[in-house]
């Protein structure tokens, strides 16, 4: 048990960098959900319609998430090894990424965004599809302006939480997301002499709360250079180290693409629900909406187990590394425990409050109820992806996540939807209890030790 549970000072560590990721995935996240209910209370077409544009906007927020995770990993290390020089290289490596990522999202939902769009809608249940997809099309062409400031700020906050300040971060979202919640009061239901904007409105906010976290974070890192050394000069030019760009690329190749693939494969597997309807869609959106209130700790715990063994790993300690992943993933999954249990017996108060059908509401819970269950095998997965991807094994993290959607997960969802007759219910169960199948392979990859390793030795 000693190697599973730490001490005082091991917890007073960890809280320290996680509770600043905590607070901001929390106040987030509850923003997020405030935000749902608001557009939710304008009604089913409404929120379906935010909620599909949404699943577009998720696998763009993954997509620079997985390009800039490769820089990330060697960051952690270099930050180990207190190379600044190599910290400096790897945030360039992240701002040339982030230029091209949101150029092809702005050309690819530019360009298909209807049809997108369209793939979601079907009127099998009685919805209205057509006022769904304007309700959609109203949002995306303004939610587009997030892009910028959205990648400025992961590029930024990425890099600070590497060098071990998550404060500024939380403290930026936290601005954020209160800016968010009063202008989206305001401008979608009209208040204060304001026009009733709808999900107009919704979008906007979202716009104005991103570009005053990018401020923010810009504005203190550049502040404060004597505490981000690696901020001095790193504008005089874009040039990486070729052979630390050819590491980079290698192992961050994987992460890009199994975050595009994974977030694209959510989205094909919600598409397979939403073959029984628009009641669906919505349903599946309020879940999601609540469940990420109660994933912030096991999702800090990610991020954190991620910074703390690489930088381990960075200083060629590696008994440290795998003691620090086991004591994370268990903290993990025990206080996952608690808060899943919290939520299923909370699960029918919060579908309550959308302005919904009473069927969608139960189906909603019903659905919510299901998500509780598995929570704790999400946890340890999250922590065991993270573990393994510490120390560079980007290939195998690749297959543990994305190849098991694709190869799994998607024709699962797809046969059990197109070729059986069962409810959504057992069906939405059965796609959660594949997690079973991840979860052994990832017990297995985290035992074999396979990810201990530096990879920052001799990278420039």
């Amino acid at each position: 048990m000693g190697k599973l549970i730490g001490n005082k000072q091991f917890y007073k560590k960890l809280l320290w960098l996680a509770v600043p990721i905590m607070i901001q995935n929390a106040i987030t996240n509850f923003v997020g959900f405030l935000d749902n209910i608001m557009v939710g209370r304008l009604g089913t077409e409404q929120m379906s319609g935010v909620a599909i544009v949404n699943q577009f906007v998720f696998v763009f927020n993954l997509f620079i998430f997985g390009g800039l995770s490769g820089a990330g990993i060697f960051g952690a290390q270099f930050y180990g090894s207190r190379d600044y020089k190599g910290i400096r290289d790897t945030f360039r490596f992240k701002v040339i990424t982030g230029i091209i990522v949101s150029a092809l999202t702005f050309l690819v939902l530019l360009g298909f965004g209807q049809n997108l769009i369209q793939m979601f809608l079907t009127s099998s249940d009685g919805g209205d599809s057509a006022a769904t997809f304007q309700y959609g099309m109203s949002y995306l062409h303004i939610i587009l302006l997030e892009i910028i400031p959205f990648v400025i700020v992961q590029i930024y906050a990425s890099t600070l939480r590497e060098t071990g300040e998550t404060v500024i971060p939380m403290a930026a979202g936290v601005a954020a997301v209160i800016i968010n919640l009063v202008l989206n009061y305001i401008l979608i239901f009209g208040k204060f002499g304001a026009p009733m904007l709808g999900v107009a409105g919704a979008a906007i906010a979202t716009v104005i709360s991103r570009v005053a976290e990018c401020s923010i974070v810009v504005g203190w890192t550049h502040l404060h250079k004597q505490k981000n050394p690696f901020i001095i000069g790193v504008y005089r030019t874009l040039k990486v180290p070729a052979a630390l760009t050819k590491k980079i690329l290698i192992k961050g190749s994987p992460l890009m693409l199994n975050e595009v693939l994974w977030a694209g494969g959510m989205a094909m597997i919600n598409q397979c629900f939403s073959i029984r309807g628009l009641s669906v869609v919505a349903a599946l959106n309020i879940t999601s909406t609540i469940a990420n209130l109660f994933n912030v700790i096991f999702i800090a715990m990610g991020s954190c187990v991620s910074i703390l063994v690489g930088q381990h790993l960075g200083a060629n300690e590696f008994q440290e590394a795998r003691d620090t992943a086991a004591k994370v993933i268990t903290f993990s999954v025990f206080v996952t425990v608690i808060t899943s249990t919290i939520l299923y017996l909370v699960s029918g108060f919060f579908p309550q409050l959308y302005n919904t059908s009473q069927a969608i509401r139960l189906l909603a819970g019903r659905m919510i109820c299901i998500n509780a269950a598995v929570m704790p095998l999400q946890a340890f997965l999250h922590s065991a992806y993270f573990t393994i991807r510490s120390g560079g094994r980007t290939w195998i993290t690749f297959m543990f996540d994305s190849g098991y959607t694709w190869c799994v997960a998607i024709p699962f969802a797809y046969c059990i939807v197109h070729f059986t007759s069962l409810e959504i219910l057992p069906v939405y169960a059965l796609y959660c209890s594949l997690d079973i199948i991840k979860a052994i392979v990832g017990f297995i990859l985290l035992k074999k030790g396979i990810w201990v390793r530096n990879i920052v030795e001799s990278s420039c």
